[in-house]
């Protein structure tokens, strides 16, 4: 478990590493005074939005690969530089982005006998997921079921969609995989303001 301490620390990093990036083109190296927790082997996704609430950005490591303040780093400038949905964040629209950091658990792979059982095992409000099928991967976070009202089904099938499959995969094709994972998030309230830890239910 990660407390609001950590969340605000994450955060202003993610923003200190956006502009540094965005002003000279350099990453920023990881802290060494930065608290022992956050070295840790951790996913995660660095999300931008604007004001209005629209996404701006959203890149991020599924999986425990780096140290969490390394890959908040690498989230933070991709998301803001490197999103293909989107063009570079600049200097000063930076200043009007909320920031959102995503910390996730490992993924967990859900082992089903009929796929038509993949929804008992998933809460949405709780769960993200991760849709593989040969080269396809897609990666929907938790918060965007919620976001957009999304059931169990609806929720699987943008999965898919994300992962560039027709929707009705995750149901017809035993050969996709589905992995399921948590997340702690911690969010902006106004940009370099307040940060909150959200919780979906």
């Amino acid at each position: 478990m990660f407390d609001l301490q950590d969340g605000e620390y994450l955060i202003k990093l993610a923003r200190n590493s956006m502009e540094t990036y965005i002003e000279t083109g350099k990453e920023i190296k990881p802290p060494k005074d930065a608290p022992e927790k956050l070295n840790q082997k951790c996913g995660v996704f660095t999300s931008l939005h604007t004001l209005e609430g629209n996404l701006r950005g959203c890149i991020g490591y599924p999986e425990p690969v780096f140290p969490l303040i390394r890959a908040t780093i690498g989230a933070a400038i991709n998301a803001a530089t490197r999103d293909p949905r989107f063009p570079p964040v600049t200097l000063q629209e930076l200043n009007q982005l909320l920031i959102e950091v995503t910390i996730l658990t490992p993924p967990e792979k859900i082992e089903v006998k009929d796929p038509k059982e993949y929804p008992n095992y998933i809460e949405v409000g709780k769960d993200g997921l991760i849709v593989r099928k040969d080269f396809f991967s897609g990666l929907l976070l938790p918060q965007v079921a919620v976001d957009w009202d999304w059931d169990k089904e609806q929720f699987l099938s943008q999965c898919c969609v994300k992962a560039g499959l027709p929707p009705d995969q995750w149901v017809c094709d035993k050969d996709v995989e589905i992995s399921k994972f948590q997340a702690e998030l911690f969010e902006e309230t106004e940009p370099e303001g307040q940060v909150v830890k959200r919780t979906l239910k």
